[in-house]
């Protein structure tokens, strides 16, 4: 089909060629060979500062509206926003949120060994503090568009929720007494995924994310270091299940995350990773309570 039968616009640099992606600074359509990924979205040429750009497949997704607007994170930043604005008034303000939806949706190993299981998700979307929630939804503001961009909203999603449910089993694993909270583990997921994508388009693992994982971990470590209490587990746990459910996205290196058919070996790896993640949890809080 044609650029017009499909409302697609085609790459601003190569006109035979339709595209659902843009420049995060510019807007302006670009294909999966013009792209470069930065963590604040895809670059086009013109914008891609002195990052190499490499060649990527010349496979384009296709997609009905555009991704630039990074709907999905815009709707998980909003949804963290209201819930803690919620817990803030059943609580003691903004800096203390507290009350029933708080005390229900934490993490905390007894409660999930009485069957609470929904707080392997829930406990995601709390946050302790006013700095809590605003360095965390920056975090995913700044890493989450580019890598929504990449991935497309679906497989965002699965990737987001997916990688939650395993920071909660890295928080239990090492934490399983302690009341554990925050987004953190979901964004170490989408940080995993980010470092899937570079390594994909590159070759290496060396770049950006893998930067801001190495960074991240060491100030993580020297907080907790100095009598912080920022949950390693979570952290480690989101990022080992985002690194996993793009690597299943890919098909196990057969394919790459953004493009084609998952397929039932690279669905069935996302679906294990949930499982497993539950499992985990599971066996870690059995007998608590």
């Amino acid at each position: 089909m044609s650029a017009t039968q499909t409302g697609l616009p085609t790459c601003y640099r190569h006109p035979d060629r339709e595209t659902g992606l843009s420049c995060s600074e510019c807007g302006r359509p670009i294909c999966t060979e013009c792209m470069t990924v930065a963590p604040v979205g895809l670059r086009c040429p013109d914008h891609a500062g002195n990052r190499r750009r490499v060649a990527a497949p010349r496979i384009v997704r296709r997609t009905s509206s555009r991704v630039t607007d990074a709907p999905i994170t815009k709707a998980l930043i909003a949804a963290n926003v209201a819930i803690y604005l919620i817990t803030a008034v059943q609580g003691n303000g903004l800096n203390n949120p507290n009350g029933s939806l708080f005390l229900k949706w934490a993490l905390y190993g007894p409660a999930v060994a009485q069957g609470d299981w929904w707080r392997l998700l829930t406990a995601a979307f709390l946050h302790l503090s006013v700095i809590h929630i605003g360095l965390n939804m920056l975090a995913l503001w700044w890493i989450g568009r580019g890598v929504e961009q990449y991935l497309g909203s679906a497989r965002y999603v699965l990737l987001y929720l997916v990688s939650g449910l395993a920071g909660s089993a890295g928080a239990l694993l090492l934490s399983p007494n302690a009341v554990t909270v925050g987004a953190s583990g979901a964004i170490f997921g989408v940080l995993g995924s980010m470092l899937i994508i570079e390594w994909q388009l590159t070759g290496k693992l060396g770049g950006q994310a893998a930067s801001l994982i190495m960074l991240n971990l060491v100030i993580n470590f020297a907080i907790n270091g100095t009598g912080g209490n920022i949950s390693i587990g979570g952290h480690l746990g989101g990022l080992v299940g985002g690194i996993l459910v793009t690597l299943a996205f890919a098909n196990w290196g057969r394919g790459h995350a953004a493009y084609g058919k998952v397929g039932v070996v690279g669905a069935a790896g996302v679906a294990a990773v949930a499982v497993a993640s539950v499992l985990v949890a599971y066996l870690r809080v059995r007998g608590m309570g």
